[in-house]
């Protein structure tokens, strides 16, 4: 199977006169259609990582290639057409627009690729929505929606695209136990179906827990790198 994230060497480093490191030499593959985990103590260095990843910050030194393409002379403008069309985001604010309906904001990555909706489009975002269990509330702003139904919101949006990787920021760190297992079970359900990878960053170990790989960060070094043989997909393949 194919990575679709390799890093190689990735050195990341602030400050011009008082220089702190955050990575050390990192180097990361991740498979196509995998369910990984990433976690770490605040200040590990996993949220600069996953921005790395992300193409929204370019390393002090080392290589990114998302999908097959070599990120490391891209303009701002490609990378961010690469954003677009191959990576969908969820963090723990879902960062809906206010003013807008659930249906619209869903819509929103489609519209700023194509300019404008198509009737195919339209069509995914309703399905999208109705695998979400968010249908009912199509037409309600954000403010009219509960927490679980805006991460949800939020996890159509990204998918709108049919983006090949998600990365998903503390996506249930909102979110109260209850709604945490519906989001965990719809992000399982599209990896599933969808075949769509998945790395997702969080403090919540029970979510950790249930990916496939479990990548710990620690003082901007991989401090662990494990398959997981208690989730369920790789409980499946020793079943």
């Amino acid at each position: 199977m194919d990575n679709i994230i390799s890093l190689r060497n990735i050195n990341k480093i602030y400050g011009t006169e008082v220089k702190t490191q955050v990575l050390f030499d990192i180097s990361l593959d991740i498979a196509e259609q995998s369910f990984s985990s990433i976690i770490g103590a605040s200040g590990s260095g996993k949220s600069t990582l996953l921005n790395i990843i992300s193409t929204l910050d370019r390393p002090t030194s080392g290589s990114v290639r998302i999908a097959g393409v070599d990120t490391t002379d891209m303009s701002r403008a490609d990378l961010a057409r690469l954003r677009n069309q191959s990576i969908g985001f969820v963090f723990q604010f879902h960062y809906l627009l206010p003013e807008f309906t659930a249906l619209e904001n869903v819509l929103m990555p489609a519209r700023i690729r194509d300019g404008r909706v198509t009737r195919e489009t339209m069509d995914r975002a309703r399905e999208l929505m109705k695998l979400m269990g968010i249908e009912k509330v199509a037409n309600n702003n954000a403010g009219r929606m509960s927490g679980g139904q805006q991460q949800r919101t939020s996890i159509a949006r990204a998918l709108i695209n049919s983006p090949k990787l998600i990365l998903a920021d503390e996506p249930t760190g909102n979110l109260d136990s209850e709604s945490t297992e519906v989001v965990y079970d719809i992000l399982r359900d599209i990896n599933e179906r969808f075949r769509t990878t998945f790395l997702i960053i969080t403090h919540d170990r029970r979510i950790a827990q249930k990916a496939d790989r479990i990548i710990e960060i620690k003082d901007g070094r991989i401090h662990l790198d494990l398959a997981n043989r208690l989730s369920p997909a790789m409980a499946g393949q020793s079943a």
